[in-house]
């Protein structure tokens, strides 16, 4: 351990013309006590640590001093090519390794490129989640993500619906994709590559048993193409829906975009007011109905009637609720706002049972990936 900190404090020295003693603190994780004592270890091991007095004193090599210890381990040498995604590297239990890595690389560098680490994290940086979601790693992430890393074969435990099933698999790669994991395995019994859901995995036992890779396996080709069979093989359901140009702009904004553009190729041509008629592929009837609320009054739902009936009832009861401050058909002008604590009467609910009826939704055992 405290090997390890020596050599990460030699590094850190050389890749930079100086440092405090509390930027090496902070950097190593420890006390300013512990950066003095460990300071004088390496002098006393033949380093030319010299320590500067007073304010703006700090820590710094003398004559040029550099290590040979700059050599990449494997582990950090993969991890650096991944040194992009902060996020992911820690999930995955490699950001030790990557900084390790990275100090390295900074270390071998001129002194004039030592800072080339830093003005590009300051100017790039990627946040995979998606917008109002909290992403949490699966536990069990750190273990699948191993046993890729050395292509050996693991056996499962996960979730199909309501029932926990066991699988050997062969790992070929992980994909994170809007902040949830997903492993992209081989069925040894079956023969096939198939993809799943981290957090649905309930237990991951490791062996020391590896498998031959197949060299021609192609992790993002393989992943767009299920990607794509995924999206399609969801929209088991069709509606007609009447968009204004309004509609028509905000359409790939509120279902999924593959599906929007091919209605939209395939739409009937304008009508005098504008509108668009257009069929569109939906997961379902619940899913389509949260959907195209979202475009409001800038779409109409023709068919199925079932739809269309909730939409009429959601329009009744919008009708209720804003009607003794707008007049039917008026709408508010464009900025203009309800008066500074206008708000509902205070305790005023929808009517009991009014509504989508308790339990609607997904259907059980149905996710989306």
């Amino acid at each position: 351990m405290r090997a390890a900190r020596l050599i990460k404090m030699v590094l850190l020295l050389q890749s930079r013309p100086s440092m405090t003693a509390a930027e090496l603190a902070r950097e190593l994780e420890v006390s300013e006590r512990t950066v003095t004592r460990d300071a004088q270890a390496l002098i006393e091991a033949g380093v030319p640590v010299y320590a500067d007095r007073g304010r703006a004193g700090g820590y710094r090599l003398v004559g040029g001093y550099r290590t040979r210890l700059t050599g990449l381990a494997r582990g950090e040498a993969e991890a650096l090519f991944l040194s992009g995604v902060p996020g992911a590297l820690r999930e995955m239990g490699l950001e030790d390794a990557a900084s390790a890595a990275r100090l390295k690389v900074s270390a071998a560098l001129l002194p004039s490129l030592r800072d080339a680490s830093r003005t590009a994290a300051q100017r790039f940086h990627l946040d995979a989640p998606a917008w109002f979601s909290e992403p949490k790693a699966p536990e069990l992430l750190p273990a699948v993500a191993d046993a890729v890393w050395d292509d050996r074969r693991i056996t499962t435990r996960y979730l199909r619906g309501p029932a926990e099933v066991e699988r050997a698999l062969e790992p070929y790669g992980l994909v994170l994709k809007a902040g949830v994991w997903y492993l992209c395995a081989r069925v040894p019994e079956a023969g096939t590559f198939r993809v799943y859901r981290l957090d649905r995995f309930t237990a991951v036992d490791g062996s020391e048993e590896r498998f031959a890779r197949d060299e021609d396996f192609d992790l993002p080709a393989f992943w767009e193409e299920r990607a794509e069979e995924f999206a399609r093989s969801i929209l088991r359901a069709e509606v007609v829906v009447r968009l204004s140009p309004a509609g028509v702009r905000r359409l790939p904004y509120v279902v999924d975009p593959a599906s929007a553009r091919e209605a939209l190729s395939a739409a009937r041509p304008p009508e005098g007011t504008g509108r668009v008629t257009v069929t569109l592929g939906v997961e379902s009837e619940e899913i389509a109905h949260s959907q195209l609320t979202g475009l409001g009054p800038e779409a109409e739902v023709l068919s199925p009637a079932s739809l269309r009936n909730r939409f009429a009832a959601d329009a009744a009861r919008l009708a209720a609720l804003y009607g003794d401050r707008v007049a039917m058909g008026d709408g508010v002008p464009t900025g203009d706002r309800l008066p500074t604590g206008d708000r509902l009467p205070t305790g005023d609910r929808l009517p009991t049972g009014d509504g989508v009826a308790t339990g609607d939704g997904l259907p059980t055992g149905e996710a989306r990936p």
